[in-house]
C-alpha cells in the first residue's frame, strides 16, 4: 500500500534527483546567443538518471525566482521558447499543442453540456486557450498559485497565453487547493494542470482535495489529472488514482505522445460519477463543433483510453474497464 507519507517521500526523492542532476548549459546574457559559437543547452535528468532530454538554447529570455520555484523561459534552436519551473521542462512552443488539446477536448466532447469550467494550475495560458474555443462554455476560473509564471507566459509565450484576457475567464492568483476547500461554485468540468508532484503541488495529489472536488463538481461533472509518465510513474500514478477512487464511478487513464516530457509518452487521469469517456462520447459532436485541431480527432480520442499492457496490469484493479459505444 502507498501510503501518503511514501508519496511524499517519493516526490522529496523526485526533486532531490533532479535538482542534483540537473544541468543547464546557458547563459543569463540575454545578448549572448547562437551567433558567439557557443555549445549552449538545457539539459533535464530525469528520476535520478532513468532518462533525459536536451536542448540547443539560443538564448535565455527569462530567469527569475517567484515565492514558489524558480521560473525560466529559454529561445532553443528546434522547440521555440521553452518554460521550465524549477529547471523542470514545462512547455515548448513545438509540441504544447498536444498536452493542451488532450487535457481539454477530451472531456469537454464527452459532458453533454459543458459550460463552467475550473482550471487548477496552468499558469502558462494553454489549457484555458483549448477551453474556450467551445462556444458553449460560459465561464472558466483559472487558479494559479505562481503569478510569476502568468506575467512571464504572457510575454514570452503569447501564442499559449493569448486567451487570459478573455471575458469569460476569470484568472485568480492564489491556491488551487485552498481555493477548492473553500468554493460555493459548481462546474461541469474541472482540469488540474499540475507541475509534478512536487513543492507546491502536492496538495494537488491527495485524497483530501480529491474529496473536495466532488463538493465543486456539479452532477454529471468531470475530473482531469495531470497524471505523470506511464514509464517511470507508475507508483505515483497508482497512488493519484487509489485516492480517487473512493469519490468516482468511473476511474480511467488517458495516454498521449509529448517532444519534451521523458519517455515520449505521458497521461491523463479522467473521473467522474456517471460519464463514461467512450461510451458517451460522441466523434460526431467533433466533427460538427467545427474547432480545427493539431493532434486531437475522433479517433485519437478512441485510442487513447486503449491502455498498453504494461500500462494497464499495474492499474487494473483501479480503472473501470472501459464501456464501448457501439459492440465489435
Amino acid at each position: 500500500m502507498i501510503t501518503p507519507k511514501r508519496v511524499c517521500k517519493i516526490a522529496q526523492d523526485r526533486l532531490s534527483a533532479v535538482l542534483r542532476k540537473l544541468e543547464f548549459y546557458f547563459m543569463e546574457n540575454e545578448k549572448m546567443d547562437a551567433s558567439n559559437n557557443l555549445d549552449l543547452w538545457v539539459k533535464e535528468i530525469y528520476r535520478d538518471d532513468l532518462a533525459g532530454l536536451s536542448f540547443k538554447v539560443e538564448k535565455t529570455l527569462f530567469s527569475g525566482q517567484s515565492k514558489f520555484q524558480k521560473v525560466d523561459v529559454v529561445k532553443t534552436r528546434s522547440h521555440g521558447n521553452i518554460l521550465l519551473n524549477d529547471g523542470i521542462i514545462m512547455l515548448s512552443e513545438r509540441d504544447e499543442f498536444v498536452y493542451h488539446e488532450m487535457i481539454a477536448h477530451v472531456p469537454l466532447f464527452v459532458h453533454p453540456s459543458p459550460k463552467r469550467v475550473l482550471v487548477i494550475g496552468g499558469g502558462d495560458g494553454g489549457t484555458v486557450r483549448e477551453v474556450i474555443r467551445h462556444p458553449e462554455v460560459e465561464r472558466v476560473v483559472m487558479v494559479e498559485i505562481d503569478e510569476m509564471v502568468v506575467n512571464v507566459c504572457r510575454e514570452h509565450i503569447p501564442s499559449v497565453s493569448c486567451a487570459l484576457d478573455d471575458p469569460r475567464v476569470e484568472l485568480l492568483i492564489e491556491d488551487g487547493a485552498k481555493y477548492v476547500a473553500g468554493t460555493q461554485e459548481k462546474f461541469d468540468v474541472i482540469m488540474v494542470d499540475s507541475t509534478d508532484p512536487i513543492g507546491p503541488s502536492i496538495p494537488l495529489f491527495s485524497k483530501a482535495f480529491y474529496e473536495n472536488v466532488t463538493s465543486v463538481l456539479a452532477s454529471g461533472g468531470i475530473l482531469i489529472s495531470q497524471a505523470e509518465s506511464p514509464f517511470y510513474d507508475q507508483d505515483l500514478q497508482r497512488s493519484m488514482l487509489m485516492n480517487q477512487r473512493p469519490f468516482f464511478k468511473k476511474i480511467h487513464l488517458y495516454l498521449f505522445s509529448t517532444l519534451t516530457y521523458a519517455g515520449g509518452l505521458w497521461s491523463f487521469g479522467y473521473a467522474s460519477e456517471s460519464l463514461c469517456p467512450i461510451a458517451d462520447f460522441d466523434p460526431a459532436r467533433v466533427e460538427k463543433s467545427g474547432i480545427s485541431t493539431r493532434y486531437y480527432n475522433p479517433g485519437i480520442h478512441f485510442s487513447a483510453f486503449a491502455l498498453p499492457n504494461f500500462v494497464s496490469e499495474g492499474l487494473n484493479d483501479i480503472l473501470n474497464p472501459i464501456t464501448h459505444r457501439f459492440k465489435t
